[in-house]
């Protein structure tokens, strides 16, 4: 099982005719490559599974809601998919994209409720020697490099933290993300599905370390 080059070869084509005229004309064609994508991220599915508990995995729509953009291009020239884990218990979530040129793996916390983002500062605050043990960890620098990333950034502390306090860095971000691109020979490799499956690996210890913070008080005593 692998991303066939039709499919992203329709992906391609698609980023130069965004259009419904276009689109329709090649529906037959898009069937086939979502098919393929979807095969794909079953298989990564079924892979996670093996390792982790997952409880919902999602294919994106291709169409687009352009009610509220200034982008007005009815469909996204790529294909995506979500992978939740197990309920409180297990917190976090995977995700994939594929698009020619900027095809990306991601994991961890996109944009926590503001009481788990606010937990997960409270344990920086107290000791981050945990968190920052994660980016010193071979497997997981050499997958996702030596940083969380995050759709934005305070530009000081949170109100009621420390200016000062030696992790600030961490405490400004609004979401922890590991994320790692792929080159398109990388994803119509006949080891793409393994590759992406080594590098979700690389997220567990990330995943149970929060998932511990997010199910526990300060004091380390469970609370759900």
């Amino acid at each position: 099982m692998q991303i066939k080059d039709s499919t992203f070869q329709f992906l391609h084509d698609l980023q130069k005719n965004n259009n419904r005229d276009w689109f329709a004309e090649k529906k037959s064609t898009y069937i086939k490559a979502q098919k393929n994508a979807k095969d794909v991220f079953t298989e990564i599915h079924i892979n996670l599974q093996k390792h982790d508990e997952i409880e919902k995995s999602k294919m994106m729509r291709i169409y687009r809601d352009v009610r509220f953009s200034n982008d007005k291009t009815p469909y996204k020239a790529h294909f995506a998919n979500s992978y939740s884990r197990l309920g409180k218990e297990l917190r976090g979530g995977y995700f994939l994209r594929l698009r020619p040129g900027e095809s990306f793996l991601a994991g961890g916390f996109w944009e926590p409720e503001k009481d788990d983002l606010f937990r997960i500062r409270k344990e920086i605050e107290q000791d981050a020697s945990e968190i920052k043990a994660i980016l010193e960890d071979k497997n997981y620098k050499k997958h996702f490099g030596e940083n969380f990333e995050s759709f934005g950034e305070l530009k000081t502390a949170p109100r009621g933290f420390d200016k000062e306090h030696p992790d600030v860095d961490l405490l400004r971000k609004k979401g922890f993300i590991a994320s790692k691109s792929f080159t398109d020979e990388e994803v119509l490799s006949a080891d793409f599905i393994d590759k992406v499956d080594e590098s979700f690996k690389a997220l567990r210890p990330f995943f149970n370390l929060f998932s511990d913070i997010l199910t526990t008080n300060l004091n380390g005593e469970k609370i759900v």
